[in-house]
């Protein structure tokens, strides 16, 4: 039996819980330079970053994705920020922090009536727009989800791992591939999901990182215990089961 508690995957440390198991944000930025410094130090913060340098394409991937949040530039080709946003506003609610070069009182109000949830004026440091992403993300995440699966109880919001009561100590990305895991309890997951979802890249069939990875994590998650909760279905993928559902 499956059990998620109510509130949100949030995964950090006790008072800076701002990541997901995993966490994808999408950034809409035409400028090559620009996009290249924002993605670089989000993704050295923890993030999987998406990115599209034309507005319609990042409106695309906005609705087809369920993104944590989304950086909108304003000035696109395509479709500029402000379409962008009135479009994404009659399908969803995920947060979005508006980036522009013009500092006027009448864009910032247009921004906010448009449904933007925060507003950056470039220039800007790298540190005030990863605060700003990381107050949205807690603004717009319930505390406290606890996933419990069998023996193993998993708590996001403190990165906190048991089995049978017995403390699991998981690095970042073990955890993230944990949850992922425990989150779909039952369902066969390709390597190609897995490695999109905790490492954001377009699986190669010559790697072996997901294999090296689920390897590191039996070790910690189920070699120390009598009842092995992670299988692998040949020729498909991994499952966290009760029950295996297929060969181990």
């Amino acid at each position: 039996m499956t059990i998620l508690s109510s509130g949100t995957e949030t995964l950090g440390r006790t008072g800076d819980s701002w990541h997901t198991a995993p966490m994808k944000l999408l950034l809409i930025e035409d400028n090559h330079k620009a996009s290249a410094w924002v993605r670089k130090g989000l993704e050295e913060a923890g993030f999987i970053v998406d990115h599209a340098s034309d507005g319609r394409d990042g409106l695309h991937l906005a609705l087809a994705h369920p993104y944590r949040l989304v950086i909108l530039d304003i000035m696109l080709p395509g479709m500029d920020g402000w379409q962008v946003l009135k479009t994404l506003r009659t399908a969803s609610n995920m947060p979005v922090i508006c980036l522009t070069a013009r500092d006027s009182v009448d864009d910032r109000v247009k921004g906010l009536e448009l449904g933007a949830n925060d507003y950056l004026v470039k220039p800007f440091s790298f540190a005030e727009l990863l605060a700003r992403v990381k107050n949205q993300l807690r603004q717009h995440s319930p505390h406290g989800t606890v996933l419990r699966v069998a023996d193993l109880a998993m708590d996001s919001a403190r990165l906190l791992v048991t089995r049978d009561g017995i403390p699991v100590t998981l690095t970042r990305k073990e955890f993230m591939l944990l949850w992922l895991l425990a989150s779909r309890h039952g369902e066969i997951l390709p390597r190609t999901l897995i490695a999109s979802e905790i490492w954001g890249v377009n699986f190669d069939s010559e790697t072996n990182i997901v294999d090296v990875a689920i390897r590191r994590l039996r070790r910690k998650v189920d070699d120390p215990f009598a009842h092995k909760l992670i299988t692998t279905v040949r020729g498909m993928g991994y499952c966290l089961s009760v029950e295996a559902p297929g060969d181990v």
